[in-house]
C-alpha cells in the first residue's frame, strides 16, 4: 500500500501544479486569452477542415474539438483538456526521470513550471500544450520500441494527439523520428510521423498558391529579450516569447534570472548521472532535440531578416518564424538533467547540517520559487467569463438567415483581437466568429509593437477591398460576390464599419445583423474536398488501429481471467 502511494506522489504533484498554474481558469465559464477561443459549442465548418481560404493554422484541432463538444460541453472540455495537458505532461516527464521521489518530483516540477507553460497558457496555444504534454510520453515509447523490437499501440494514438496543430505536430515527428527511427523501425516511424501531420500539410500544400506568410513577422514573432535576460540566456530556460505582455510579472526579473541559474546548475550536476543512465543513441536524441530547439529559435534572434525571407519563400518555413515555440524539444532534456542533478544531490547531501526534507523541498520547489507569478492562472490573468446573452439571440438570428440562402459571415470591425469588457479587458482573438454556426471572415491583419503583419487570408484581404469602395451600394455588391450573406458588427471593438447597403435583420447595443441580397455560391474545389478526407482519414487511422488493438488485448486478458481451472494448456496436458 506504502509503496503503490509513493509511485502516485508524481502524480498527484503534477495535478497540483495543474491547479495552482490554472487558478480561476478552472471556475465555471470559459477562458479566452489571446489565440485561446472556447466557445459553447463550435459548429463545424469547411476551415476546420481545411477547406477555408486561409493558411491551416488550427487543424485538425479545430475539427477534433467541434467534434468533441457535442459528447462533452464545450465549458467542461476546455478545463478538461487544459487540467489533462498539464498533468500529463508532468506525469510523462517524471516517468523519464531516475528512480527515486524527490528526482521524479523534481522532473514533473521542471516539466510543468516553466516559462514555455505559462505563457504559452497565456497566450492561448492549447494544442502546443497538448503536443508538448505529449513528448515525454513519445520518448519513452519510441525508446521502448527501439529497445525491444515491437511497435508500442500507444504511439499510434501519441502521435496523433501531438499533431493537433502544425507546429506541436513538427516537434512531435521529430522526436519520434529521434528516439525510435533506424533500421526496420525508420519506415514505419516516418509513416507514421507523417500521418500525424497529414490533416495540416495536405491543407498546408493545397494553400501554398493562394496564401502567403508575410516576412516582416520573422521579426515580430522572433525570440525576445525578457527584461535583461538576453533572447539566447532566456531560451536555456525555456522563455523569450515574442509577446512581452504574456510574460509573466517576475519572468524577466532577478528571480528569473536565478532561476535559470539554478536549473542550468543542477542539469550540469545531473550531466554524468543522465550520460551513464542513457546510452548513446538516447543520449544522441536528447541532444539533437535540444540542439535543434535551441539554434533555429536562437537564430530567428539573431537574424530576423534571413528567417523573413525563409518564411517568405518556402511554403510551410512560418513554422519557424516563432523561435519560442520551439523549445519544446529542449524540455525534455532540461528535465531530466534537472531530475538527475537531484538525484545526485539526494545522494550525496552535504553533511548532516542540511535535512534530507529540506533539501528535497527545496529541489521540488525552486521552479516555482524562480516564478511565483505563475501561480492561480498567472496572477489571475486567466478566468473563467461568460458570453453575453446578446450573442445567444444574435447566433439565432443568422442561422436563420443562412438557413433560407446559404452564404458566410462577414464579422466588422476587420480587426482581429478584442478587449471585451465583458472578458475582464483580457486581449482576445475575436471569438464572435466561432461563436456563431456559418463559417466566417474575419480580420487577420496583426500589428504588434507597431509592426503591421499582413494577414493570411486572401478572402480577408478581398473583403477589405470591397470594404474600401466608395458607396454603400458598391460594398455591399463586392461582398455579396466573394459569398458574404451576414454582417455582423461588434459596436464595442476598435476599428470603423462602412455603412452597407443591407437589411437590419438584429441589433442591440453591443451587437448588429445585417443581411446582405443575392450572395455568390461558393463551392470547394472537389479535389480539395477529395485530399482532406484523405489526409484526416490517414490522420485517424493510426487512432483507430490502436483502439482495435486495445480492444483485442482486452478481450483476451478478459478471457484468460474467465478461463475455467484446468482447462487452460497446462490442464489439457495433465489430461
Amino acid at each position: 500500500m506504502a509503496l503503490t502511494l509513493r509511485r502516485r506522489v508524481p502524480e498527484l504533484w503534477a495535478a497540483v501544479l495543474a491547479v495552482l498554474l490554472l487558478g480561476p481558469a478552472l471556475a465555471p465559464g470559459y477562458v479566452l486569452s489571446y489565440d485561446m477561443v472556447w466557445v459553447p459549442d463550435l459548429a463545424l465548418r469547411p476551415g476546420f477542415l481545411g477547406l477555408g481560404s486561409g493558411l491551416p493554422r488550427a487543424v485538425p484541432s479545430d475539427l477534433v474539438v467541434a467534434l468533441a463538444d457535442e459528447i462533452v460541453p464545450g465549458m467542461v472540455l476546455q478545463k478538461l483538456v487544459l487540467l489533462g495537458a498539464l498533468v500529463g505532461a508532468g506525469i510523462g516527464a517524471s516517468r523519464l526521470a531516475p528512480g527515486g521521489l524527490v528526482p521524479r518530483l523534481v522532473a514533473v516540477t521542471v516539466y510543468v513550471w516553466n516559462p514555455f507553460v505559462v505563457e504559452r497558457l497565456v497566450i492561448g496555444h492549447w494544442p502546443v500544450l497538448v503536443g508538448y504534454a505529449v513528448l515525454p510520453w513519445v520518448i519513452e515509447a519510441g525508446t521502448a520500441w527501439r529497445r525491444g523490437g515491437r511497435l508500442p499501440l500507444r504511439l499510434l494514438w501519441l502521435v496523433p494527439l501531438g499533431g493537433l496543430s502544425a507546429g506541436a505536430g513538427l516537434v512531435t515527428a521529430v522526436v519520434l523520428l529521434a528516439f525510435a527511427a533506424g533500421g526496420r523501425r525508420t519506415l514505419p516511424a516516418v509513416l507514421l510521423a507523417a500521418a500525424g501531420n497529414a490533416p495540416w500539410l495536405v491543407a498546408g500544400l493545397l494553400h501554398a498558391s493562394t496564401a502567403t506568410t508575410d516576412a516582416a513577422g520573422a521579426s515580430v514573432f522572433a525570440l525576445h529579450d525578457q527584461g535583461w535576460l538576453p533572447g539566447p540566456v532566456a531560451a536555456l530556460g525555456l522563455g523569450g516569447i515574442w509577446n512581452s505582455e504574456v510574460v509573466p510579472g517576475s519572468g524577466g526579473g532577478t528571480a528569473a534570472a536565478l532561476g535559470v541559474v539554478v536549473l542550468l546548475a543542477l542539469a550540469g550536476i545531473g550531466a554524468r548521472g543522465w550520460w551513464r543512465r542513457h546510452d548513446g543513441r538516447e543520449r544522441a536524441a536528447y541532444l539533437g532535440c535540444w540542439s535543434a530547439g535551441w539554434l533555429l529559435a536562437v537564430l530567428t534572434w539573431l537574424s530576423p531578416d534571413a528567417v523573413g525571407w525563409l518564411v517568405a519563400t518556402v511554403p510551410g518555413a512560418g513554422l519557424v518564424r516563432d523561435g519560442a515555440r520551439l523549445l519544446a524539444l529542449c524540455a525534455p532534456l532540461l528535465a531530466v538533467a534537472a531530475a538527475d542533478g537531484a538525484a545526485t544531490l539526494w545522494r550525496h547531501r552535504p553533511g548532516a547540517a542540511v535535512p534530507r526534507a529540506a533539501l528535497g523541498l527545496a529541489l521540488v520547489l525552486a521552479p516555482v520559487a524562480a516564478l511565483p507569478a505563475a501561480a492561480w492562472g498567472a496572477s489571475s490573468s486567466l478566468r473563467a467569463v461568460s458570453f453575453p446573452d446578446t450573442w445567444a439571440a444574435a447566433r439565432q438570428v443568422v442561422s436563420g438567415s443562412v438557413d433560407r440562402q446559404p452564404g458566410d459571415v462577414l464579422l466588422l470591425p476587420l480587426s482581429s483581437y478584442r478587449q471585451p469588457g465583458w472578458n475582464g479587458g483580457v486581449k482576445v482573438l475575436d471569438p464572435l466568429g466561432r461563436y456563431l454556426t456559418p463559417d466566417y471572415v474575419a480580420g487577420d491583419e496583426l500589428v504588434v509593437s507597431g509592426t503591421v503583419v499582413a494577414g493570411e487570408d486572401p478572402r480577408a484581404g478581398a473583403a477589405g477591398e470591397a470594404l474600401a469602395l466608395p458607396t454603400a451600394r458598391e460594398r455591399s455588391a463586392r461582398l455579396a460576390e466573394l459569398g458574404i450573406r451576414v454582417v455582423v458588427v461588434d459596436r464595442e471593438a476598435p476599428g470603423t464599419a462602412p455603412p452597407l447597403e443591407a437589411r437590419t435583420l438584429w441589433e442591440s447595443p453591443d451587437l448588429q445583423v445585417l443581411e446582405l441580397a443575392d450572395p455568390a455560391r461558393r463551392d470547394l474545389p472537389a479535389s480539395w474536398t477529395v485530399a482532406m478526407a484523405l489526409a484526416l482519414l490517414a490522420w485517424g487511422s493510426p487512432l483507430v488501429v490502436a483502439l482495435a488493438g486495445w480492444l483485442v488485448r482486452s478481450r483476451r486478458l478478459r478471457s484468460r481471467v474467465t478461463q475455467p481451472a484446468g482447462r487452460g494448456r497446462a490442464g489439457r496436458k495433465a489430461c
